[in-house]
C-alpha cells in the first residue's frame, strides 16, 4: 500500500523573540481550522451557529462583503464541520481552509511598528481596535491581519507563503530593533 501524504505543520514550533527593548514576538500559531463562510448571516447568527456545531472557542474575523473566516486552534471535526453547512444552509455556504492558511501572532509593544513597516493599513487602536480585521499586502505576500489585543495581531496567509512571511517579519522585527536601539 502506498505511503498516503503526511500533514506536516509549515511552522511547526517556530518562535522568534525580539530584543527584550524593541519587545517584539512573532509566533507560529496553531493549525486548528480556519472556515471561509460566505453568504447573507449576520456575524450574531453565525456565533451562535458556531456555539451549536462545537466551534464555541473560534473567533469570527471579516474578510469581505458578506465574508468571514472563522478561525480557532482545536482541529477541525468533521462532523463539527458538517453540523455547520446544515445550520447555516440556504443562508451562506461554509468551506474548510484550514490546511491552506497558516496564522503567525505578533506581540509585543513594537508589533504595530513592524507591521507598519511592511502594510499600509493604519493600525491606530483608534482606527483599528480590538477584533477588527483587513485583508491586506505584507511586502508582496496578501493576508488578513486581526488586532487580537492592544499589543498584538494576528496574520492568515496562504500556506505556501508562510515560510516566505515568516522570513520578512523577522527582517521587519531586526529592522525595527535596530530603530529601538
Amino acid at each position: 500500500m502506498p505511503d498516503l501524504p503526511q500533514h506536516k505543520p509549515v511552522l511547526a514550533g517556530m518562535v522568534y523573540t525580539g530584543i527584550l527593548e524593541a519587545g517584539i514576538r512573532l509566533q507560529a500559531l496553531p493549525e486548528g481550522h480556519l472556515l471561509h463562510v460566505l453568504g447573507a448571516i449576520e456575524p450574531s447568527a453565525l456565533a451562535a451557529e458556531l456555539a451549536k456545531a462545537g466551534f464555541a472557542n473560534s473567533s469570527i474575523r471579516k474578510a469581505g462583503f458578506r465574508q468571514w473566516l472563522v478561525a480557532g486552534d482545536e482541529p477541525l471535526q468533521p462532523a463539527s464541520l458538517a453540523a455547520l453547512a446544515a445550520a447555516v444552509a440556504g443562508k451562506a455556504h461554509v468551506i474548510d481552509q484550514s490546511h491552506g492558511r497558516v496564522r503567525i501572532g505578533i506581540s509585543g509593544r513594537s508589533s504595530r511598528a513592524l507591521l507598519s513597516k511592511g502594510t499600509a493599513v493604519d493600525l491606530d487602536p483608534a482606527v483599528f481596535p480590538e477584533g477588527h480585521s483587513a485583508m491586506t499586502m505584507v511586502g508582496h505576500i496578501s493576508v488578513q491581519i486581526v488586532r487580537t489585543g492592544e499589543n498584538s495581531f494576528e496574520l492568515t496567509v496562504l500556506r505556501s507563503f508562510a515560510a516566505s512571511l515568516w522570513d520578512e517579519l523577522k527582517h521587519m522585527a531586526a529592522s525595527a530593533e535596530k530603530d529601538d536601539a
